[in-house]
Parts: C-alpha cells; structure tokens; sequence
C-alpha cells in the first residue's frame, strides 16, 4: 500500500507497519494527518492517549493491563484515521448520481480491510467523544462513517484552513439533531415544490410544442431548496436576494421561486411583450428576463430580483456581485454582510469552464469587492450542451474549482429533494454565520437535450437510454412518503391536478393580459427618467461649482497631515497643484479629475474608481492614495470631504470580471459615480463580452439604465500595439439608438464638466472616455481655474487654441484626443493662417447641430479634412464621415466631403517602431494641414525596417 492513497496528507513515515495500512509508529505524520480538533488530540500524544484509555477502560471494566492498553491504543489510532479518511474522502464513495452512470471507483482507504480491521467489527475501539461515543463497536462506527459521509450528500470540507469552520460544518453532519430532518408538513410542502417544477414543465412542453424553454426537467429538486434559501435565510437576517443563472431552469425559476405570475410569462410565450408598448427597446428571449419581487415566510419579507443575462452562461456572475455590494452599501450592511445575499446558479460545464467563474469567486475576500460570501448552486446536468464531463474538464468534480478560494461544498443527488433542500438550508446557516461563498453540487440530469428541439441521443446514446426509462423525481419521493406513511396514494395526483388546474386558468388570461407600466425608475432610481433627445440642450447640466468650494478642495488635495510622511516626488507634486490653486494657472488632467470627484462628493454623491492601479495611477498621475514611506499607512484626501463617499481600489488583475462588477454595481445604485479604468485602453478587449452584451446593449434589451464611466488610455506615443489604441472604431461601431456616450477630450476642465454631467442630470448612460496618456503633463493641455467657474459647461466640441476669423477659413481640421496638439503646433510652426483645427470632443452622440453652426459661419470653407492618428481602419473615420457630411449639408455646404488623413489602413493598431512611428505621425499631419498629399506614403518607407546585414 503506498503512498499514492493519502495525496491528501503531508508526508507518511518511512517505516514499515502491518499490512494492508500504514505505519503507526511515528506520531509526527498522523498529527498532521488528523483533524486538530478536541476529538482527536488525544490520538497525537500517545502518552496521553494511554492514560485516557487506561481511564476509559477502568469506568468500562475493561481490562487495564499494559498489552490490553497498548492494543487498545493501537486499535484507537487507526480508528482516529478511518473517522479522518471519511470526513476528507467520503464524498467520493456518496450516492450521487442519479443514473447509476458515474462509474466512480471507491477509494480502498476507506474499508475496513485497509485500516486492520478486517473481520473486527465487534471489536471496540475507543474514539473519545467522535459521534458521540466514547467506546464504540468497529462495525457501528464504520455503519455510521458510510450514513454519514457517504449517503445522498457529499461533504467537501477539509481542505479549509480555518479550524472552526471546518467543525461547524462537521458538526452539521455528525450531530443526530442537525442531520436531514423535516416534519410531515416539511415532506408535504417540498413534495408540492417538486410538483410544481414538474408540472410547469410539462405545461409549457404541451402548450408550446417545439419551442424553447430550457426546461428544468431533472432538476426539480432545486425549487424547493431555493425556496428553503429565502426561509432560512430571511430568518437569518436576509432581506434581499439577488439572483444570477443563465438558461436551464430560469422560467422555473422566475415563475415558482421568484413568484412571477404565470399568465405574464405565458404571454410573453405567445410573443407578447413584458413591458408595455411606450417603453421602446428591442426586448429579448424570455429565459434571458429579470424580474423582481417578495415573498414573505413566517412573516418576514425578503426582496428578490434576478438579473438579466445574455447567453454568455457565466458573465452575469460578476454583475450580480457588483449589485450585491451596491444594496450593501445602500443598506449600510458592508460591515456584517447580513441582509443582502447574492446566489448564482451555474451549470455544471459552465462552472468548470468559463474563467469568469474564477474572477468571480476571487472577489470573496478582497476589500471594495467582498460581499460575504456568495451561495453558488450548480444544476450538475452531467453533460455540457452534448460534451461529457470527461472531455470537458479536467477535475473530479465541476466544483474544484470553488477550493480556491476554500469554500466548502456540498455535493447531493437530486433524486432526494429532501437532501437538496438540507443541503440549502446549510449552506445559509454557513453563509450567514462565516459570510463566506459555498457550493451545492446537485447531480441531477436533463430529460430532454439541450433544448427541447434537440436530439441528446446522437451523442449520448447510452446516459439518454437511462433517463428515458428513469422515473421522475416526484415520483420517486411521493413513493418515499408513502412508504414512511407521510402521504396516501391519492395525495400526489390530486397536487397535479389542482396546478395544473391552475396554470389552465393563467393561461387563458394571458390573451388579454396588459402590461403595466415599466419599472425603470422605481426604488433608488426615482427621480430619474429618460433622456431627452440626443440634439436636445436640455441634455446639458450645470457642471461649474462655486469659488468656495473649489478653494476648500485645492486645500484638501495639497494639505499633508501632521505626522504623514509622504515620498518626496509626491511632495513636488503637491507643491506644483498648490501653486496652481494659487495663481488659477495650469490645471493638470488628474487635478481636474480630483476636483470633480471631491466636488460630486461634497454634494451627497458617492464615486466608486477601482483598476489596476487606480490608487496612484498608471502613470504616476493621479496620487489618490498617499502612502507614509515609514509604516505604509495609506491616506486618502478625498475620504476626508463630508456628505458623500470616494472609494478608490486597486482591483484584482481582471478586466471581464471587474468590469462586470462595476457595471452591476452601478446598476444598483444611480447615486454614485462608478468608473472602471483600464490599465491601458487596449485592455479592455479582455472583457469585450461585458462591452457588447451589457453596456452598449442591456438598456435595449432589458429597459435597466445604468451611468457606468469607463476610462481607457488612449493615445499614440510610440509604444506599441498594445499600449496606443483603446479600440475606439469597436465603441462607436457599437453606438446606436443613444444607448452610450463616446467621449475623447482634451483639456482637463472639460473632463472636469463630463464626470460632473454624468451625475448631475436626470437620466443615466454608459459613458467611455479615451482617457489621455502623453496629455496628462502636455503643456498645452491645461486649463485656468476660470474655466470650472462661473457658467462653463462640458463642450461636445472645442475650438482652436488660436483665434481665426472663421471668414478666413478656407481647410477646417477635425480631429480628436491628442493629435489636435500635434495639429496645432505644426501649423504654428509654419504660419498657416488659413486652417483652423476644431475638436470632437464627444463622438457619440455626434454634435451634429453645433458642427453644423461652425461650418455655417466658414464662408470660404474649401475643404474639410479628418485626421486621427489610427490607422484607417481602427479609430473613428468610417463613423464620422457620414456625420460629417450631413453638418456640412445642414450648414450649406452640400457636395463637400470630408477627407481622411491619417494612418494607412493596418493588421495591428500601431507599430512598434520608435522612428517609424515618429515618421507616420509627422506625415498625417502634414497631410492634415496640406503640407503634403503624400506624407503618408512617405511615412511608410521612412525607417521601415532594420537594415539587412551586408
């Protein structure tokens, strides 16, 4: 026997022992094997041990001789580490599967034989206190191990770290009291919950054949172990739960969990709408919709709402994360992590497969994005659309995965509703009491295929062969109850026919069923609405703030507190804003940012920044967080300022799941600005899936606005494909119907306005900022403190630094972001009088109005050129040349068209060649101002290439 049985202990002894088992001479190895708990101390001091034994065995009257004792201890050790083998690797031997199909092969440490007992079963053994025993027979303690460990539910415990969660949850399982217990009504109820799982599917199946539902059928289980969530858990303290899951049971869900009437989804079956006419939105599937609700157990209340999700399985996780934490902050329960509990339902590939499930769980126990503890209940269907476990994963289980981050986890046959539903019931007490994740494993299985249309059998010909002759779970357990003598025969048909009876009479109501009016703006959002039209001043705000005010934040932002000892370049730093509070000259981009934030806070508002390295900056520019260079203290400037909150976090190194939290968490609350800042912009391809199928598009879909800022670096320095281009052509490209605003701004103030707008108007949009790099110390990117004062507002468009007469004006330059800069400087340069540069300082929605008013007064206008510095095809050509055209229509000039200058079209965003990339951008400038028709092409051959060696 070797060693390859135990990977799951520290390092076995050397010597040679009795066979089959291992040796029992060196105590140093069991004291690591052993669970370190008041059972089993004893066993690891064999002194100690003796003289308990000898104890034990005298208040017996058993024999107390030194050979008896010795074999009595002896015989305690290695029933101390059958008791520890069962409670590490019992769930390996535990009746899961409900098809018989797993094949899983027992471990051998867990027989008798393996541990010297072998035809000992009468034979006592002293285990002091395990169970409940003190002496205890060899067979009985081995009969009550395999009830235990090994039954409809599996534990997974052992491998958490902390001591007194790992007993708690032994306890659960090894106290008689605390074990799979429920009284005539509990049997009653859940087999009524199970029911009406059943029973729902099938109508649906019946009333709408050939459709797709992604049915629970297999998992009915899960209904009333939800159910058993808000129960316990409300009783617990719960008073709101948000949901995430994708498909596979969610109309089950909404309907018997959540409480969303029937007829209201049996409408929108018959291709009705959830939400009335008025609302627009393109709408989506049924089994992506949200909804929300209460429902009320033993007199306490509990809100619910499920969050709306895309057909990316997963990537709702982190959004219901970020709402979680939201509602905390809201409810003021961010320090117990009591009232707000978020449960994700997964499916088994999914879980296993999708990395966001990893940057999810990785939120558990960090600060800013902890929300204690996340209730995780995997639908195990045992299969993954038509892939089985073992071409999908490499782990056991689906859940290794969740060991992370040591959550524990409770696997169990979804055969047994009642072990499904204790299995909830502990997994809340868990949560609530540790404020930890946990996961339930439900093994169940699907009846039908991936959808109802499909034909499982072309792939899994043998599992489908066993689930078509493999009885329903209410059948099995309403046969239980009959035999315990719960229920008559007659007791479960009669449950059918009622419900079904009542989803008759839901159904024929929904033909006339109205929607009523959509609930957008209900609860935190009220007060807020709709936006104007996009053309509309009404959309502006007053974003100025008071010289007070402005005064008092430039002495928040330079003041460093007595005893702070802060590094002496931060020291300049300050020195240098405090000059500009003091001579109104110079505003940087991150004081004007501060000044935003600080103003926002001053006001009530809360501003949520979390990135990479959002605290000092990617580029050393901001300083939000001062770090004391002794002890490393951190101070934060704008934590000091009254009435509202700043949070400012270096989050994890993740951009699809904090994103996605960012989002989520903004969706709760309108009240605070919640900005995500890439590292670099390019970065944010790494979670493309958030972009495309939440912000840019879950307005449409699922009328839930949302004011989300997200900050992308953006600029061409020279540096690289990775590190130039926050893919601004992929945003705009994505621009339709006012759904989110594009933005790339160029002096400090007038971000200083947009983050101030985004929160001082009466509605709410995604806003994408090309966030500077070069900018944030260009001399020419300053800003007086006039210009946050007085009646400045955020301009959608900025004029030339240099005052011409726009009757002069015969080439106009648009642009935006950095190269405006470049522009003007080279025109200086030469002494052009004649083109004037103009700056789109917000790409969508287009200022096509106030465009069209610009080019009105250029009389002599003879051409109009738009330079960027991406190559063609990237960056924002191809979306403003129409938009060009049309203001130059609008103004008079119809039958000009805007002319490109700028990169050529290219595979990758930018080269990383220092010179050639100087060259490309001193040719679309002179291209721009008309210096040369080929600067371009010359670009491309000016230092293209290393030379070939001779």
């Amino acid at each position: 026997m070797g060693n390859e049985q135990h990977d799951f202990l520290p390092e076995l002894s050397d010597q040679e022992g009795p066979q089959p088992g291992p040796s029992w001479a060196n105590p140093r190895w069991l004291a690591e094997a052993v669970d370190a708990d008041a059972d089993l101390t004893q066993a690891l001091d064999p002194t100690a041990m003796k003289i308990a034994i000898k104890e034990a065995s005298a208040k017996a009257g058993k024999p107390t001789d030194t050979k008896s004792i010795e074999q009595a201890a002896d015989d305690s050790v290695r029933a101390m580490l059958l008791v520890r083998l069962y409670r590490v690797r019992g769930h390996l031997a535990a009746n899961l599967d409900p098809l018989g199909l797993s094949h899983r092969d027992e471990p051998e440490d867990l027989s008798l034989d393996w541990h010297g007992f072998a035809g000992q079963e009468d034979r006592e053994v002293y285990v002091g206190g395990v169970f409940g025993f003190e002496w205890v027979r060899v067979g009985d303690l081995y009969q009550i191990l395999r009830e235990t460990y090994c039954g409809n539910v599996g534990l997974e415990y052992m491998h958490i770290s902390d001591t007194t969660e790992r007993r708690f949850l032994q306890d659960k399982f090894e106290k008689p009291e605390d074990t799979i217990q429920f009284t005539e009504e509990g049997k009653k109820a859940i087999l009524a919950a199970v029911i009406r799982g059943e029973e729902y599917e099938k109508f649906l199946g019946k009333k709408y054949v050939g459709t797709k539902r992604f049915g629970l059928d297999g998992g009915e289980s899960m209904i009333p172990a939800l159910e058993a969530v808000i129960k316990y858990g409300g009783a617990l303290g719960v008073r709101e739960i948000v949901y995430g899951m994708a498909h596979r049971g969610r109309l089950n869900v909404l309907a018997n969990v959540m409480g969303k009437p029937y007829k209201v989804i049996f409408h929108e079956f018959s291709g009705g709408s959830a939400n009335p006419e008025d609302v627009g939105g393109s709408g989506d599937v049924k089994y992506h919709l949200g909804t929300s609700t209460d429902r009320e157990f033993d007199g306490i209340s509990v809100h619910m709402s499920l969050v709306p999700n895309p057909s990316h399985l997963e990537a709702v996780d982190p959004v219901v994360l970020g709402k979680v934490r939201a509602q905390q902050a809201v409810r003021e329960d961010l320090d117990k992590h009591e009232q707000v509990l978020p449960v994700l339902l997964h499916g088994d590939a999914a879980f296993a497969g999708q990395g966001v499930v990893w940057e999810s769980l990785s939120f558990s126990g960090i600060n800013g994005y902890n929300t204690g503890g996340c209730l995780h209940f995997i639908i195990n269907n045992q299969i993954g659309f038509t892939t089985s476990p073992r071409f999908a994963r490499s782990s056991p289980y689906p859940s290794d995965v969740a060991k992370g981050v040591q959550a524990p986890i409770l696997h169990v046959n979804g055969d047994d509703p009642e072990a499904v539903t204790f299995a909830c019931k502990l997994a809340i007490e868990y949560r609530q009491k540790f404020k930890r994740d946990i996961v339930i494993d439900m093994w169940c299985y699907r009846r039908f295929g991936h959808n109802e249309g499909d034909e499982p059998s072309f792939t899994q010909p043998l599992m489908y062969k066993e689930i078509r002759k493999h009885p329903r779970v209410s059948e099995i357990y309403s046969d239980e109850l009959i035999a315990q003598g719960t229920i008559e025969k007659g007791y479960a048909p009669q449950l059918r026919d009622e419900f079904d009876a009542l989803l008759q009479e839901e159904f024929d109501a929904a033909e006339s069923y109205q929607a009523n009016e959509a609930d957008w703006f209900g609860g935190r959002w009220a007060g807020l609405n709709k936006p104007a039209d996009p053309e509309s001043s009404r959309r502006s705000a007053d974003s100025a703030i008071e010289r007070k005010l402005f005064d008092s934040l430039g002495r928040t932002l330079t003041t460093v507190p007595d005893g702070l000892v802060i590094h002496k370049t931060l020291q300049r730093v300050l020195d240098a804003k405090a000059k500009m509070f003091e001579t109104g000259e110079g505003f940087d981009w991150a004081t004007a940012e501060a000044l935003a934030y600080g103003s926002l806070v001053t006001e009530g508002f809360g501003v949520r920044l979390s990135g990479q390295d959002s605290g000092r900056g990617t580029f050393s520019q901001r300083h939000a967080v001062w770090v004391d260079q002794n002890t490393e203290e951190k101070y934060i400037p704008l934590c000091q300022l009254p009435h509202g909150k700043f949070e400012v976090y270096d989050s994890p190194l993740s951009e699809y799941g904090v994103l996605g939290f960012e989002y989520g968490f903004a969706m709760a609350d309108p009240k605070t600005l919640v900005l995500w800042e890439a590292q670099f912009g390019d970065f944010a391809n790494g979670a493309q899936i958030m972009i495309d199928q939440f912000i840019a598009s879950g307005e449409a879909k699922w009328l839930r606005a949302n004011g989300l800022v997200m900050l992308l670096p953006h600029g061409y320095e020279g540096q690289g494909p990775e590190h130039s281009s926050a893919r601004l052509e992929r945003f705009l490209q994505l621009c339709a119907n006012d759904n989110i605003q594009v933005c790339n701004i160029t002096t400090p103030a007038n971000y200083f306005h947009v983050l101030r707008r985004q929160m001082l108007r009466s509605f709410r949009k995604p806003l994408v900022i090309m966030t500077p790099k070069s900018l944030l110390r260009h001399p020419l990117a300053k800003s007086d403190a006039e210009e946050f004062l007085g009646d400045h507002h955020f301009m959608r468009i900025k004029s030339d630094l240099k005052e011409i007469d726009d009757k002069k004006v015969r080439r106009l330059v648009l642009c935006s972001g950095k190269v405006a800069y470049d522009l003007m400087q080279k025109r200086d340069e030469e002494n052009i009088d004649d083109v004037s540069i103009v700056r789109i300082e917000q790409l969508y929605p287009f200022p096509g109005e106030p465009l069209a008013v610009r080019l009105k007064r250029m009389k002599n206008l003879q051409e109009v050129i738009w330079c960027q510095e991406e190559p063609k095809n990237n960056g924002a050509w191809f979306f403003v040349e129409s938009q060009i055209e049309e203001a130059l229509a609008n103004a008079g000039h119809g039958g000009m068209r805007p002319r490109y200058a700028g990169r050529e079209v290219a595979a990758s965003p930018a080269t990383g060649f220092a010179k050639r990339h100087m060259a490309q951008q001193e040719g679309l400038v002179s291209v721009a101002l008309g210096l040369s028709e080929r600067g371009e092409t010359h670009a491309k051959h000016t230092n293209n290439s290393p030379k070939k060696k001779a």
